[in-house]
């Protein structure tokens, strides 16, 4: 009853209130002793998105939200932009795999909701591609999206996990190639929001070893989300007999990626605890049998099959931007392994999802090497002898390294001003083809440029900062302050790299510039660099992202009054604390799927796996850290605040959508500002990376209008 009375006082302050009021949210004040420092936490009870006064609190929000952007003069013009860029036919392939004579894609094809599962000639990329899966034609409201793929070494079936309304929840389904038929069992729980999924093929294609959450009552429901461990199933087989392999004595957080020699039938099981970038590596043999060859705290972060008998492991022992090992398989011996690349003054990209960053073919070896920002391929024989290697754009990105026959490969690659492509490179000719494989994007920038200059934080680092601007526009020489975005992300070794974002051409036609910093917690300059920014060392992230912001105002390119910043996920958390202890430096905030409170993040189910980033209330040091810089706990009665746009999506497995919901009712208590404190929630849509295009170009809008709004732009 009172949660119903509740729920409808609140409906009704919404209802009578206009849009720059918001709803009254009650105080119910908590209190936690956390090493005899007592926090008090007056909005708890908005942490459970299932209570019905938290459910008609969250929608007054919305109705407050959709009040105030909804009357903005000039959102159906900026709605319009928005959707004839990200609507426009500009086709663009990802994750590619080269099975069978065959290459595999997905395909972004706007306006179409979800990207979809084609073939793709190898031979002739200009010929049409055939569509294997499209996730509109199993959901034509566009809910259902495709994690991932894997084709079988044959390329006769692929598994694809498919999940449902940005859960990220995956089963995997099988499918024929030939036909395109969906064919044998679903195998449930193989995808998550947490640990995400992985899968690896026999050679024969008979069955295939996966990754598992727990099903039915094996554990209890809190941990339905932990303990991936791995399995194999046999096409054609019940699931419920399938055969474990490995992973019970596995942390909780452990996750699990795969990868598997077609030609010995060896499967190497690379397994990271939590998300702070530590790995464990085991190796299967063919008849079974696993040895493991790697601890977490060995610094070992990657490990892939080499020429027979050996494997290619990149170590950060006493190397912080990594080097190249050749460890025989017969001892698996990592301490004593040969170094064939060593250390050097870029950092060699060890990615743990997607792609592989080193790849090795008959002869060659392919390196994705990190340059403070910018990537790029660098080329070795197999003894770690230089070679050369392809030619990409300046100031790029370089990935998606796929193989195709002996050692000729493609490889992706994009900057701030140019779509992504992928190019057909031959070490055997020396040549860089670009396929038609690339995005033909429906806007140009042929009157912009990227300077790329140079911070100095608290501590002195130099921190670098990309500037994406008009040509010839010298704001220090005359053209004044300019409203300016500024974006960063600064976490879990993740790089911050130059990627082409078509909407960029609105901000630019507003007058605005838009930089991107890339601060300590990232990797473009190795281990230390992410170390930096990481666990107790945290707050050297928010001094290098707020040195960036001085040094914009302070060289005249723009002023705290035309100032906005930008972030999402990690990057949220980032937009949180430059906010709250740098209110003065900006004018608005656009904040996307954040994470705000730091005393409680550890409790949602993704939470734990980012102790290993973050840290734990439980440690005294880590607890002092986190609590000083904590943007829900460090909001300052009667500070005047700068405008706010939260947006979180009810369905987030990875950031409880609980974080905005609790900063932006401390925020708007708190503010002293005139300046709109406002909240988001989409109810179809989780983290950002199944979200249908519709969602995302409205978000996209509202973000736009409400920046415009607020930096006066017409």
């Amino acid at each position: 009853m009172h949660r119903a009375i509740l729920a409808l006082l609140v409906l009704n302050a919404a209802a009578f209130s206009c849009p720059g009021t918001p709803p009254d949210t009650k105080r119910r004040p908590v209190a936690d002793v956390y090493h005899g420092v007592r926090v008090v936490d007056d909005y708890r009870w908005l942490e459970d998105g299932s209570d019905p006064a938290v459910k008609a609190w969250s929608d007054a929000q919305n109705a407050r939200a959709r009040a105030f952007l909804d009357g903005r003069p000039r959102i159906e013009a900026v709605r319009a932009r928005v959707a004839g860029i990200m609507s426009a036919p500009a086709v663009h392939y990802g994750s590619l795999a080269y099975r069978g004579g065959m290459l595999f894609a997905i395909k972004h094809a706007p306006p179409k909701q979800q990207p979809f599962l084609v073939i793709v000639d190898p031979r002739d990329e200009t010929a049409p591609d055939r569509v294997l899966l499209d996730p509109a034609v199993l959901d034509p409201q566009g809910g259902t999206a495709i994690d991932w793929f894997v084709p079988s070494h044959d390329g006769r079936h692929v598994a694809v996990s498919l999940s449902h309304g940005g859960t990220e929840a995956g089963d995997v389904h099988i499918y024929e190639t030939a036909s395109g038929r969906e064919v044998f069992e679903v195998i449930p729980r193989v995808n998550g929001g947490t640990a995400g999924g992985d899968l690896a093929w026999l050679p024969d294609g008979s069955g295939f070893f996966y990754t598992r959450y727990p099903r039915g009552d094996e554990r209890p429901p809190a941990d339905r989300d932990f303990y991936q461990q791995l399995y194999f199933h046999r096409l054609g087989t019940p699931t419920d007999e399938d055969r474990y392999e490995l992973g019970r004595d596995f942390p909780r957080i452990a996750e699990i990626q795969l990868e598997l020699d077609e030609d010995s039938g060896r499967l190497l099981a690379t397994v990271q605890n939590g998300d702070g970038g530590e790995f464990a590596h085991y190796l299967r043999a063919p008849a079974g049998g696993w040895r493991q060859f790697s601890e977490f705290a060995d610094k070992t972060v990657l490990a892939t099959f080499g020429p027979a008998g050996h494997l290619f492991v990149v170590s950060r022992q006493d190397a912080p931007r990594g080097r190249i090992l050749r460890v025989p398989i017969d001892t698996l011996d990592v301490a004593r392994a040969r170094t064939i690349v060593p250390e050097g003054d870029d950092a060699i990209i060890a990615d743990f999802w997607g792609p592989p960053s080193v790849l090795a073919t008959d002869s060659r070896l392919y390196v994705l090497y990190q340059l403070g920002g910018p990537s790029e391929v660098r080329v070795f024989d197999h003894e770690g002898r230089p070679q050369p290697g392809p030619r990409q754009p300046e100031v790029s990105s370089a990935g998606s390294l796929t193989r195709l026959t002996s050692d000729e490969i493609l490889f992706e690659a994009e900057s701030y001003l140019d779509p992504p492509a992928f190019f057909r490179f031959d070490p055997a000719s020396g040549t860089t083809r670009k396929t038609a494989l690339a995005t033909d994007s429906p806007v140009r920038f042929d009157d912009a440029e990227v300077v790329r200059e140079f911070a100095t934080s608290a501590d002195g680092t130099r921190v670098p900062v990309n500037i994406i601007r008009r040509r010839g526009r010298r704001t220090a020489n005359g053209d004044g302050p300019q409203p300016c975005l500024v974006t960063g992300y600064g976490g879990y070794g993740v790089s911050n790299e130059p990627r082409f974002r078509a909407t960029t051409r609105i901000l630019l036609d507003q007058g605005m510039i838009y930089a991107v910093a890339n601060i300590r917690g990232g990797g473009e300059y190795g281990e230390d660099w992410h170390r930096q920014g990481n666990l107790t060392n945290k707050q050297n992230v928010f001094d290098d992202f707020a040195a960036v912001l001085r040094h914009l105002i302070d060289r005249g390119d723009t002023a705290p009054s035309k100032l906005a910043i930008i972030g999402g996920s990690n990057g949220g958390l980032l937009m949180g604390a430059t906010l709250t202890q740098h209110p003065e430096l900006v004018r608005c905030v656009v904040s996307y799927v954040g994470i705000y409170d730091m005393l409680r993040v550890e409790l949602s189910p993704n939470g734990e796996f980012n102790i290993t980033e973050f840290g734990t209330v439980k440690d005294p040091d880590h607890f002092q850290a986190l609590n000083a810089y904590s943007p829900y706990h460090n909001v300052a009665d009667g500070t005047k605040y700068p405008a706010v746009l939260f947006l979180t999506g009810e369905n987030d497995p990875r950031v409880d959508p609980m974080q905005s919901r609790k900063m932006a009712a401390r925020l708007q208590a708190a503010t002293a500002s005139s300046h709109p404190i406002l909240l988001r929630t989409s109810s179809s849509t989780g983290h950002g990376g199944d979200t249908p295009l519709a969602e995302r170009i409205a978000e996209t809008t509202d973000a736009y209008v409400f920046l415009f709004d607020q930096l006066r732009l017409k």
